[in-house]
């Protein structure tokens, strides 16, 4: 591939913004926006230009792309090594796409301390990015790290009432996690004897340790990215960080945070340690059921329209560690399918509930209702949103959704009827949702609110084409993932 930086530069030129936008007088309020769409957009943009490039690539030649490679620190075997695959590319699209939008968004909905702000939302990019594109774990860590301080700040400044206890809950759980991982990293490095922290020098080499060691590094590396995900029962910190955080935040954190804890089962734990993720497959499958059946029925029982999106959320990652425990490629690439496709709609939901709260100033359920009639626009991209949510056939949900169902209907078909259950659960919120908010007679409160505005509908516009493209055309999706989930199943033993 080509020998231009482009990693290098999405991960480091939002950084380059964060540290310019602080030399920005704090009053230059519409600078300090253009600025850091600017930085943003350049990523998104390096994006576009590498899948552009992806495509002219043969079918079936899977492998790292774009790598960057330098040594770092040679005596303990640290480099600089980045790349990317068709399981990484995905995700790194999605940040880039989801950081941009999150930062238009912040032009009309931050109005406090907005050069801080950004500035921080840029660094969270530069650490959700690095995590993507590190292929070796000291680099990893750093950012898997980095990415705490932001969302720490980010939460605890501009979130709500409770915003620092939100972000206290946050920055605890996901510390404890991340330590824990890290002992992870420092076993596998020393107990595997190769000399580097090089992620696939590793896996070579990892598989070979005995069982009792593979099941103990899996079992510290899955709780640091169950963590993240978040897997019951470590899931209760995000209704509280989604509920305080501001709405671009919310909608970063559900997009892209939380895939950081599935890659990390993707990149490290399945291909790193086969016969341990063979052991621990049962357990795998009984977590991914608890969150779709408990996410759900959790969701259910919300009066808050954002603690309700946050806890289906916990559901449909169920379905990705349903994947993981099939351990079939359909499965596996519907796993990582849901990766995308619940990025991009959680985005969408999140975004329509900042719409509906910037106007009524409230997100209680019992004191909305008949949006539809108030605001026709913002009520219509809503609807699709939770459609999309509910798994409607024709867009990106019900896809990830089939595979991971297909995928596991030959390893256990009572898992498939359990987690069947959990979607009719799914439907039935989104729908109760739908009508008590949407539907109904107009409040009077509410009469004259102000439709989507062209900044907005320019947010909403990349989201919904995509969750439409791919709910029609998934094969703009799993020419990426085929080549990753079937290198997973021959690491696992199948075939």
């Amino acid at each position: 591939m080509s020998g231009f930086p482009y990693l290098t530069l999405m991960v480091f030129v939002p950084l380059l913004g964060t540290v310019l936008l602080l030399t920005i007088p704090r009053d230059r309020v519409r600078l300090v926006q253009r600025a850091a769409a600017f930085f943003s957009l350049v990523p998104l943009v390096l994006a576009v230009v590498m899948w552009a490039q992806w495509a002219k690539i043969p079918a079936g030649v899977h492998g790292m792309k774009f790598v960057e490679s330098f040594e770092w620190i040679p005596s303990l075997g640290i480099s600089y090594f980045m790349g990317t695959d068709g399981l990484s590319f995905p995700l790194v699209f999605l940040t880039a796409l989801l950081s941009f939008v999150a930062v238009v968004a912040g032009w009309h909905m931050i109005k406090d301390r907005e050069r801080a702000f950004f500035a921080l939302l840029l660094l969270l990019e530069t650490g959700m990015m690095g995590v993507f594109v590190s292929l070796d774990y000291v680099l990893f860590y750093v950012f898997w790290e980095l990415v705490l301080v932001p969302m720490y700040f980010l939460i605890g400044i501009w979130g709500g009432p409770r915003r620092e206890y939100a972000a206290l809950k946050f920055f605890i759980y996901t510390l404890v996690g991340s330590v824990i991982m890290l002992i992870g990293i420092l076993a596998l490095y020393f107990m595997a004897g190769a000399g580097t922290f090089n992620m696939m020098t590793i896996a070579q080499v990892a598989g070979s340790l005995p069982l009792i060691a593979q099941k103990w590094i899996f079992f510290a590396l899955f709780l640091g990215f169950a963590v993240k995900v978040p897997v019951f029962p470590f899931h209760t910190w995000l209704p509280d960080a989604h509920v305080e955080a501001p709405t671009p935040i919310s909608v970063v954190l559900a997009a892209v945070l939380l895939k950081m804890g599935t890659y990390g089962f993707f990149r490290v734990s399945y291909p790193t340690l086969p016969e341990a993720a063979n052991y621990f497959t049962v357990a795998v499958a009984a977590l991914g059921l608890i969150n779709i059946i408990y996410g759900a029925l959790t969701a259910m029982a919300q009066k808050d329209l954002k603690k309700l999106v946050a806890y289906s959320s916990i559901s449909h990652m169920g379905f990705v560690l349903l994947g993981l425990a099939a351990g079939t490629q359909l499965a596996l690439a519907g796993a990582m399918y849901m990766n995308i496709s619940h990025g991009l709609i959680s985005g969408m939901l999140f975004l329509m509930v900042g719409a509906i709260y910037d106007r009524t100033h409230t997100r209680e359920i019992s004191k909305l209702s008949g949006i539809y009639v108030t605001v026709p626009v913002v009520a219509t991209i809503m609807a699709f949103s939770f459609f999309a949510n509910l798994g409607l056939p024709g867009l990106a949900g019900f896809i990830s959704e089939f595979f991971v169902l297909a995928g596991t209907f030959p390893i256990s078909v009572v898992w498939v009827a359990m987690a069947g259950l959990g979607m009719l659960v799914v439907a039935g919120f989104n729908l109760w949702m739908m009508q008590r908010v949407l539907m109904g007679e107009q409040r009077d409160e509410y009469r004259g609110l102000r439709d989507a505005t062209p900044l907005e509908i320019f947010t909403y516009a990349p989201v919904v084409a995509l969750i439409v493209i791919l709910g029609v055309a998934p094969g703009v999706l799993t020419a990426f993932l085929n080549g990753p989930a079937q290198d997973i199943v021959l690491r696992l033993g199948g075939m």
